[in-house]
């Protein structure tokens, strides 16, 4: 077992990576919640039959009284406005209560939807993360950013609320498919490349997911330990922790310009780091070009995409590009007319570059050759 501890102060929190935690699930959550006598689990269709039954075992084994699950859509469509207040008056039929909690049992969609109802329905009740997915394990389940998408974009809608624990069972990626487990190693990578250098040499040197299972709890503490050190040191995403959102500014733009369904999140984020080493490399930013080929290389590895055409996920009739400048325009990172981009020193160390919007789309579109 591995456990790493989050230092908020009084939001302060664990992380725990253990093969067959999701077992002992309800202990660890009566440890955090003991005055919770009801959770609220939310899953999704395709998590449901997966695990569901071993999680209401094991909060039945700790002594929690009631128990009833949204059961959401699989899919990002599911970050809806309409779902987050279907959640909302569930949880009021449930009986929810200010000493009770969410459970969220799923990857990223699940937990910034059920995270952002904890963090709403009765100004905020606790709320515990279960992640099943690579993606939700190294990432999106960890600093407490939880969030739906509005029509203008992803993520627009959302609050800062951190969970009380997150429980990371290793043993739940197994029955992720190729592509889902792909999508995680995007976000995988990305931290290599904006954090330590010797992971990113790692994880060129393992590049099948058999190798990163051999290798699965280094993987997940690694990740977990860097996001760690950054949201310390910036909760709010002020500062430091917008390095987290390298390849993201272009990736929400390519999720967006697919209707969230051509690409998936870690697609789209694996052709916008590419975007951003280019774009960095060219605006005399990173120091050479050394390790962008490597980079486009090890995605390659895990069939991930590191170049799309904008032109080419589009529905028909709709310009891309207009759509491109007006996502790029709503990027959380932006104030005013400047925007936070974040680009690469070095590999292994990201840095954030402050710059017109304009200039930012007039160098992007020589990046995607228009």
């Amino acid at each position: 077992m591995k456990t790493l501890h989050i230092d908020l102060g009084e939001r302060s929190y664990d992380i725990t990576i253990d093969h067959g935690l999701l077992d002992r699930a309800g202990e660890a959550i009566k440890a955090v919640c003991p005055k919770a006598k009801k959770l609220f689990v939310v899953t999704d269709s395709t998590v449901q039959p997966l695990y569901l039954h071993r999680l209401r075992k094991s909060l039945g084994n700790a002594g929690f009284k009631a128990l009833v699950c949204g059961v959401v859509p699989a899919g990002e469509h599911s970050k809806s406005p309409e779902l987050l207040t279907r959640l909302w008056e569930d949880m009021m039929e449930f009986g929810l209560t200010r000493t009770d909690a969410v459970v969220a049992l799923g990857g990223g969609v699940v937990g910034d939807l059920a995270g952002f109802a904890a963090a709403t329905i009765l100004r905020g009740v606790d709320f515990i993360q279960i992640p099943t997915t690579l993606l939700a394990q190294v990432d999106s389940s960890v600093g407490g950013k939880v969030a739906i998408d509005l029509a203008h974009g992803k993520n627009l809608a959302g609050a800062f609320w951190q969970p009380k624990a997150v429980l990371m069972d290793p043993e739940t990626l197994k029955t992720l498919d190729d592509k889902t487990f792909a999508d995680g190693m995007a976000e995988v990578i990305k931290y290599g490349c904006i954090a330590d250098r010797e992971f990113f040499h790692f994880l060129c040197a393992h590049p099948t997911r058999a190798q990163i299972m051999e290798n699965i709890e280094h993987v997940l503490y690694t990740c977990c330990d860097i996001k760690r050190s950054v949201v310390e040191s910036d909760e709010r995403d002020t500062g430091a922790r917008m390095i987290l959102n390298f390849g993201h500014t272009v990736g929400h733009a390519f999720e967006r310009l697919g209707n969230y369904e051509t690409w998936t999140h870690g697609q789209a984020v694996s052709a916008g780091m590419c975007a951003a080493v280019q774009l960095g490399f060219g605006l005399g930013v990173m120091d050479s070009d050394e390790g962008i080929q490597d980079l486009m290389d090890l995605l390659s590895a895990f069939g991930l995409p590191t170049h799309i055409a904008i032109d080419a996920c589009t529905p028909e009739g709709v310009d891309a590009w207009n759509l491109v400048v007006e996502t790029i325009g709503l990027d959380k990172k932006g104030a005013g007319d400047d925007l936070t981009m974040i680009f690469l020193k070095r590999m292994g160390q990201a840095l954030p570059v402050k710059m017109k919007r304009d200039k930012v789309l007039e160098n992007l579109e020589a990046v995607f050759g228009r």
